[in-house]
């Protein structure tokens, strides 16, 4: 009797099991890519919709899976990315302008072929977040006016162990997160609480091995000091406003600008001029402008808006068609307003922002976590020279000295390893490395996945 019971409740468990498994494969096949319109054809699956971290709020995530095309995808680890603002679209700048497979022509209906994807070598996941970003939605509005730091880890958190559900071959695979600018707050604070949750855990189906970040956000005091410095230094403001900057904006006691500080920023960007400063070698979009309201607002100078206006045009023209949309499965609640690269209201009303995140750098390091930075040397939003700045707080035994790396017979950039952690700069690229710099990008990406430092040159360099 006994054991007819235990063996009903073996078949039970089997069968509960197995219509689990049917059905996340539906939901996943539910997310599936056919095609979309104006694409090339392409030899890797995607999948992209909706995952809903709160359901009493309504508050739900979309996302954009690009599967590995260069590496067999069952074997290649996963990677989220993650872009900044805070308030931006990681469909409408990572997957589309920069490292994604397809980007947004011109005519802003068509795409075409990115010659250096990073699904050549991994499994990237795109997330807008939080809730009012791209496609992510919430049927609560206070939600719009109340985002911050710290939901926003939770709820990245939480869309990350319900996605797995839904893509279960995914649990277990090598783990990274990986984003850009503000993304600097995001992807070391989401970083902590994946590693925090899986304390304890033998075998974490979230397996985290790492995060690398680009042009970031890290500690402000060092981050304006920096920025500062690289606006001077590099021909952008004059003597005076650069010693005004300095006396006047005492950001290591204040988290916002004092009025002195906002008048000095006006005359700052005055005297920049109409340049584009996320990329300052490179010109300047004729077809609309970018102001630079992060210093007439009175914000803090790395809260970018996105980095070419005319890209930004093309991603919004397409991503409102309601073409895309449906092959999406996108916009499926009706949202009562446009698509937009980045949101005003998250971006006007974000209600947290630590001043560092360092203490998050020394805990991940402590616990042998792979940590790389990255910096395009062009960018005057969030500068090389601030990044600098807030690696050398931290203090770390340095492991390789300073040194050119190559590519293609030129100079890429530069690298210092440290114990812990690897810094890298990409030569002549802005703000966002992987559209200015994508070879090198693709490189950068392609160490960073085998913990490998850039590539020192093979021969000697002769000098005359």
């Amino acid at each position: 009797m006994a054991a007819a019971a235990a063996l009903a409740a073996v078949l039970a468990l089997s069968c509960c099991g197995a219509a689990s498994a049917t059905a996340a494969t539906a939901a996943a096949e539910a997310d599936r890519i056919g095609s979309l319109p104006g694409q090339p054809p392409v030899n890797f699956s995607m999948y992209s919709g909706y995952v809903t971290v709160e359901a009493a709020a309504g508050r739900a995530l979309f996302y954009w899976l690009i599967e590995a095309a260069g590496v067999p995808s069952e074997s290649a680890p996963l990677v989220l990315w993650l872009n900044g603002g805070p308030g931006c679209s990681s469909v409408g700048y990572g997957a589309s302008e920069e490292l994604g497979a397809l980007r947004i022509n011109a005519d802003g209906r068509t795409l075409s072929l990115n010659a250096y994807p990073w699904n050549k070598v991994a499994n990237m996941l795109f997330l807008d977040s939080p809730a009012g970003v791209g496609y992510s939605y919430s049927n609560t509005t206070s939600d719009l006016y109340t985002a911050g730091d710290n939901k926003t880890a939770h709820d990245s958190y939480t869309f990350l162990v319900n996605w797995l559900e839904r893509f279960p071959q995914y649990k277990y695979r090598d783990f990274y997160i990986t984003g850009e600018s503000y993304g600097g707050h995001y992807v070391p604070q989401l970083s902590q609480l994946v590693y925090r949750n899986n304390k304890g855990v033998e075998k974490p189906v979230l397996n985290f091995k790492g995060f690398m970040v680009g042009n970031a956000v890290i500690d402000d005091y060092h981050d304006y000091i920096g920025t500062f410095e690289y606006w001077w230094t590099h021909g952008l403001i004059s003597d005076e406003t650069y010693e005004k900057l300095r006396l006047a904006c005492e950001f290591d006691v204040s988290e916002h600008p004092s009025e002195e500080c906002k008048k000095i920023l006006e005359v700052a960007a005055a005297e920049q001029g109409k340049i584009d400063a996320y990329s300052i070698y490179t010109p300047t979009c004729k077809k609309t402008s970018l102001h630079k309201r992060w210093l007439i607002r009175g914000r803090t100078p790395w809260f970018p808006r996105g980095y070419d206006p005319c890209t930004e045009k093309y991603s919004r023209k397409y991503y409102n068609l309601p073409e895309v949309q449906k092959a999406l499965h996108a916009n499926v609640t009706g949202i009562p307003y446009a698509w937009v690269g980045c949101s005003d209201p998250i971006y006007e009303y974000w209600k947290d922002s630590p001043r560092s995140m360092l203490p998050i750098y020394r805990e991940l390091i402590a616990a042998g976590k792979r940590i790389w930075v990255f910096s395009g040397d062009a960018d005057s939003v969030v500068p090389l020279t601030g990044t600098r700045y807030s690696i050398d707080a931290l203090s770390l035994p340095t492991v390789t000295n300073w040194y050119p790396w190559y590519d293609g017979g030129e100079v890429g950039g530069w690298c210092q390893v440290y114990k812990g952690l690897t810094l890298v700069t990409i030569r002549g690229a802005g703000h966002e490395v992987p559209l200015h710099r994508p070879r090198q990008g693709l490189k950068l990406f392609e160490h960073f996945l085998r913990d490998e430092p850039m590539p020192k040159p093979v021969h000697s360099i002769q000098t005359f």
